[in-house]
């Protein structure tokens, strides 16, 4: 009879899943900016933005208004090995002249029981940072701050609503002169419930409270929050759950009972879906339902008492105490005597029946919806699986007997993809706010630590024009005869004298030696109306036993991979004119002359530092003694670039490289270069510029993590401006700043892994993955896990900064020296505005998705009166070398 009188209230498994599914929709309501001020879900943020990491320490004060007694706490946090918190906590009355009086009343009173509880613990002579639990929902916009949105549970003061109460509560304080407080953190008690959960399990994620209200939170991402500012991280979410249905989508489910026991409230139409669930209700809603039952004679032989009649009488723990296992029916007894009725056997099981249908529909609601927010943090994460732990409170999960397990039992019916652990939550609500204070402490602290060691990679534009002026320098010391010798800056001569003016044709041989690859090319060049440039090439590895082993095995490896090239290319015969890049910086007496004043970038080959590279590839051909080449060029990649670009755009005299390496080449007044003979025409400058400060002229911006990486490299001392901005260099920057963080315990929670000690481990292309889109924090996420880092969200956004940082001043470094180049070009040509065209290549300049943008953007202010214009290279090293073939070939036929 009971199961008939009461279908409506079991719910099934699919209705459960209905449930969700319009939970989820609500919850995305409540998110989004449009929707959000019509939705009945707020979803309101709470500016807590990451749960306690274990490292948190000290002593925090914190105050818990909300329930029917007001608290007082001093939690102390130490972290000595091992994380322990002690509570000291001073329960005060709320009495109704308070909780229904005015706002300044009520602060005052919360202010006076404050110094009353440091007087009695004789801590009034130490300054405190102090969190704030308040129980009520709030529109805040920072941590330290909410407006009251409504007064809920018996709560009635005049002049609160609309009005921030940290600002209500410092007014207070102020009038208490012996009270020193730093008011840190306002704090939903949902909140304080995850937290104080958070910091025994690092899992914890959602807090729920299902008391005499019901309401829960999550760490919701950021990008999913349109009412607050930033896409990165993640930032807890009050949901406030209670309001679910206030727009009439759960009308489906609503009984005649809950309809009356609405009616019959404070504020009525408001909190439907609380008063399904939580404890101020559903002994009223069983009262209702025996009510019912005995008017249509179905219990106590349809005789009804006036207790029965009586609004309140039955209360949610009468109903805990039905529910018992074992002594329930005993208590049922008891607790209808009391209420005046004289039950029989069977209407004692009927009425222990009703408690257990209302109490289970109660805790299925709270499943679905629970099990809704589940879900979207496993899809936020984008996992087949998650393990989650959600804090539990609340004086009615915590006293009825059956509610947990039935709980816990339908969440993982609804949800058997979430791993979920259930954490009773110890004082959560007071406990609660000092965590989300010690957190909110440690992450002021935090924050101080890390802008401290990324001020240091912070340029002004004092430092920039510095930088300019100093390259400035050093390009007039190395053009010049008495002081080229000990420059920095090389200022090599190219022989290269012209740019190409269209046209160049023929076929020609390029190689291209730089890197780990080592490239062969056949370049078909036209000329006239139709003019084109056609390329086939082929790449081949250069082992690093190859790379350090003697400068004889380097040089016949490379002549091996030509003789395979030509047979495969079928040219074998042939005596083409080959132009070869070898981007090392080399002394050149002509254009097919080029001594290796030393290996870069990670070569080592023996007995060929001073030697002629082009006599050592003849040796090599003729050692093979199959085939023969006309080298006519021997080409820096970065001239190769400028030309390249040239043969495109004849504006084009700057040729850029910022990739593995940094360097930069111009077209220079024949009179201003002393080195060289003659005074007519223009010839190509190779600046070396990587080796810019290794004078010590940069030293005040080098920071220790420079020095770090420059002690650690394959050449100490040398080239120490490309070792702060070039790819090759840049990840290990990276790498020791995250060292260096995670020694202080500001990452990782202090753990350095074995991989992060490996050098060079942290690659330059993951600062261009983890700065790249919207989705750069599970990006991040990612390389961190690879490297065997266990990451927190907050880990992530550290480290995106530390890229940002070291990128950022890498384009602005590159920005200054350009600028000085183009400020030459002008001043060369006596001009007031100068129009040029700078080609570039390079990994970071082309796929790191901001390099380029700072480093134009640096040009433009350190250099206003030339307008630049960025040109990308494309192959300019292959096509490139071909060209200053073909240049070379064409003037040299033009001088015979």
């Amino acid at each position: 009879q009971v199961d008939r009188f009461l279908y409506h209230m079991r719910l099934s498994d699919d209705v459960l899943h209905d449930v969700m599914t319009r939970f989820q929709a609500e919850m995305v309501r409540g998110l989004e900016r449009d929707a959000h001020p019509t939705a009945a879900v707020k979803m309101l943020p709470t500016f807590v933005r990451s749960i306690p990491d274990g490292s948190e320490k000290g002593e925090f004060l914190a105050l818990d208004l909300g329930g029917s007694r007001f608290r007082v706490l001093k939690v102390n946090v130490s972290e000595d090995g091992k994380q322990t918190v002690q509570m000291e906590s001073q329960f005060y009355p709320t009495p109704k002249e308070i909780t229904h009086g005015n706002g300044t009343e009520l602060f005052e009173y919360v202010v006076d029981c404050l110094a009353d509880f440091m007087e009695t613990k004789n801590i009034k002579h130490k300054k405190f940072p102090l969190g704030f639990t308040f129980s009520f929902p709030c529109i805040q916009t920072k941590l330290e701050e909410g407006v009251l949105h409504s007064w809920t549970k018996n709560f009635k003061v005049r002049g609160v609503q609309e009005t921030d109460v940290v600002t209500s509560l410092r007014h207070a304080l102020k009038k208490h002169k012996d009270v020193d407080v730093d008011v840190l953190a306002l704090v939903n008690d949902t909140v304080g419930t995850m937290m104080t959960c958070g910091y025994d399990d690092q899992r914890c994620e959602v807090g729920v409270i299902i008391g005499t209200g019901t309401n829960a939170c999550y760490m919701e991402e950021m990008r999913h929050i349109d009412l607050v500012e930033g896409d990165e991280g993640r930032m807890c979410i009050n949901t406030e759950w209670g309001a679910f249905g206030d727009d009439g989508s759960l009308e489906d489910l609503r009984t005649e009972f809950d309809r009356e026991i609405d009616l019959g409230s404070d504020n009525p139409g408001k909190q439907l879906f609380e008063k399904m669930i939580s404890g101020l209700y559903l002994g009223e809603l069983v009262r209702l339902v025996l009510l019912k039952m005995a008017k249509k004679g179905l219990l106590f032989n349809g005789k009804i008492s006036t207790a029965l009649r009586t609004k309140g009488k039955v209360e949610t723990k009468h109903v805990a105490a039905m529910e018992k296992h074992k002594e329930g029916l005993k208590n049922t007894k008891e607790i209808l005597m009391e209420l005046g009725l004289t039950p029989s056997e069977e209407d004692c099981i009927a009425v222990q029946h009703v408690c257990t249908i209302v109490s289970f529909r109660s805790a299925n609601l709270c499943a679905a919806a629970l099990a809704a927010i589940l879900t979207r943090l496993r899809e936020n994460k984008k996992l087949t699986r998650l393990r989650t732990t959600v804090g539990m409170d609340g004086t009615l999960y915590k006293t009825h007997p059956q509610y947990p397990k039935r709980l816990h039992k339908v969440v993982r019916r609804l949800v058997p993809n979430c791993d979920v652990r259930f954490l009773l939550s110890e004082s959560g609500s007071g406990k609660g706010a000092a965590m989300v204070t010690a957190v909110a402490c440690r992450l002021v602290s935090q924050r101080k630590q890390i802008d401290e060691v990324l001020a240091s990679f912070h340029l002004s534009e004092e430092n920039l024009i510095e930088v300019k002026n100093k390259m400035k320098d050093e390009l007039e010391y190395g053009l010049k005869k008495e002081t080229h010798a000990i420059a920095t800056v090389k200022m090599l001569p190219t022989y290269v004298c012209g740019t190409p003016d269209g046209t160049e044709k023929g076929k020609f041989l390029a190689l291209d030696l730089g890197g780990t690859n080592f490239r062969v090319l056949l370049v078909k060049i036209r000329s006239g109306r139709r003019k084109s440039v056609r390329m086939y090439n082929k790449i081949f590895a250069i082992p690093l036993e190859i790379m350090q082993g003697t400068g004889e095995e380097l040089f016949d490896h490379i002549v091996q991979c030509i003789a395979d090239f030509l047979e495969y290319m079928g040219i074998k015969g042939a005596r083409l004119p080959l132009g070869f890049t070898f981007s090392f910086p080399c002394r050149q007496a002509s254009i097919d002359k080029g001594t290796l004043v030393e290996w870069t970038k990670g070569f080592k080959a023996t007995e060929c530092e001073g030697e002629d590279v082009v006599d050592m590839l003849r040796e090599a051909i003729k050692r093979r003694n199959e085939f023969d080449l006309d080298i006519v060029a021997v080409v820096n990649d970065t001239v190769g670039t400028m030309m390249t670009c040239g043969y495109e755009d004849p504006n084009c005299e700057i040729g850029l490289i910022a990739g593995t390496g940094s360097n930069v080449c111009y077209m220079e007044e024949m009179k201003n270069i002393e080195t060289v003979e003659g005074t007519e025409g223009k010839m190509c400058i190779n600046t070396e510029w990587g080796g810019f400060g290794d004078n010590g002229c940069i030293d005040s911006i080098r920071t220790k993590y420079d020095k770090e990486v420059d002690e650690g490299s394959l050449n100490p001392g040398k080239q120490r401006y490309e070792k702060m901005t070039s790819g090759m260099y840049l990840g290990e920057i990276v790498r020791q700043i995250l060292i260096d963080l995670t020694k202080h315990g500001l990452l990782f929670r202090g753990q350095i892994s074995e991989s992060l000690r490996t050098r060079g481990i942290f690659e330059t292309k993951f600062l261009s993955q983890i700065e790249s889109d919207r989705l750069a924090l599970l990006q991040a996420r990612r390389i961190l896990q690879q490297l065997g880092l266990d990451s927190t969200c907050d880990d992530s956004i550290i480290v995106k900064e530390v890229c940002g940082a070291v990128s950022k001043r890498a384009a602005q470094l590159c920005g200054a020296g350009l600028a000085a180049i183009v400020e030459k070009k002008r001043e060369n040509r006596n001009l007031e505005h100068l129009k040029i065209t700078v080609g570039v290549d390079g990994t970071l300049y082309k796929l790191h998705p901001h390099f380029s943008r700072i480093l134009q953007e640096t040009v433009k202010e350190l250099a206003p009166h030339c307008d630049v214009t960025f040109m990308l290279s494309e192959d300019g090293s292959g096509k490139g070398a071909a060209l200053i073939t073909a240049v070379a070939k064409r003037l040299h036929n033009a001088g015979e």
